[in-house]
């Protein structure tokens, strides 16, 4: 089966082709840089980016891929959860395609996307396992008991990591998105220097909680006397980075083990991150568990593994049709399962 995979969830647009649920034929990202000027995502601007862009970029997939749409067997897209305005301009269009070459449309759950990333690095990994999804939006521990059927460990009560990230960036006159800058600067910086908190670290607590180091950050910027520079910049985002980092795959190591799975996984634009994707692995590797990160291309927001999902579900009979909906929740994908 060939399916197309179309994501619009926020503020890239994404295309991607699979083949037979495995082969990336072709992953075509095209990312809006005029939100960095804001200092974060302009849900009307990153539509209408949308509209301008989702031809053009499903085309170079097809062409990177030596297809034409008369190939395809099937459309999947995201329809939840994210922005609702870019959410439908994916929809729409592939509505739109599968209608008019008489193939499926299946709607996909974003974060079950940021799951199938680890399927599509190791089709052959361990079940059940723990999936670490930590985004911009969402930070979650699942377990994923077989592929399609999952359960939620905990969650974020209220900033996702991503955007803890996004804010202390922006407090520290760093650009939209904050992410990649942190990483960098902090290489050079000893994460010691600052002892920031790590928020419900009752051993058994699988729930995460990121306003309070954001809030942490703030109150020494202001101690301080302004935004630290140059090696004290440094010092003071290592600091940051090993306090998110630390809660992230300590809660991780804690749901593996009290779920007592063989391996655990990760997912999500923040997997990018260089020293989380490390201490992942380290600290996987200490507790004898089989651990998958997936490629940097596969965590952030992408088609390929929209696609992948899609693949499963139209394998499995699922479809939809002309009055598939978006949702900026999770909850219509709750309730399908």
């Amino acid at each position: 089966m060939i399916v197309l995979g179309i994501d619009t969830s926020c503020d890239e647009t994404a295309a991607a082709v699979l083949s037979d649920g495995r082969s990336i034929l072709s992953n075509v990202v095209a990312s809006q840089l005029i939100h960095s000027e804001f200092g974060g995502v302009v849900p009307e601007y990153a539509s209408r980016a949308h509209i301008k862009t989702i031809q053009p970029v499903v085309e170079e997939a097809l062409s990177e891929a030596g297809l034409a749409y008369g190939d395809l067997d099937g459309v999947a897209v995201t329809s939840r959860p994210g922005l609702v305005g870019c959410l439908l301009v994916g929809v729409s269009f592939a509505k739109a395609l599968a209608y008019s070459l008489d193939i499926p449309v299946i709607g996909v759950d974003h974060i079950e996307g940021h799951v199938f990333a680890v399927r599509l690095a190791e089709p052959d990994m361990p079940l059940p396992t723990v999936c670490l999804v930590v985004s911009g939006g969402h930070t979650e521990l699942i377990l994923v008991e077989e592929w399609g059927r999952y359960r939620t460990l905990g969650r974020t009560r209220d900033d996702a990591a991503g955007e803890a990230f996004d804010k202390v960036g922006k407090l520290l006159g760093l650009s939209y998105p904050a992410g990649p800058q942190i990483e960098k600067l902090a290489s050079d910086g000893d994460p010691t220097a600052h002892d920031f908190p790590r928020a419900m670290m009752e051993r058994g607590n699988l729930d995460f909680s990121f306003s309070g180091v954001k809030t942490a950050v703030r109150y020494r910027v202001d101690d301080l006397g302004g935004a630290p520079e140059g090696p004290e910049l440094a010092d003071f985002l290592a600091s940051f980075q090993e306090a998110v980092v630390d809660a992230l795959v300590t809660k991780a190591m804690w749901a593996a083990e009290s779920s007592d799975v063989p391996s655990v996984c990760l997912g999500g634009g923040v997997a990018a991150n260089g020293p989380l994707r490390e201490r992942f692995s380290e600290e996987a590797a200490r507790l004898g568990l089989t651990s998958v990160v997936p490629p940097k291309n596969l965590c952030t927001d992408n088609g390929a593994v929209i696609a992948a999902v899609g693949d499963s579900l139209l394998s499995r009979g699922a479809r939809d049709d002309a009055s598939l909906a978006v949702s900026a929740s999770r909850e219509a994908a709750r309730a399908r399962r």
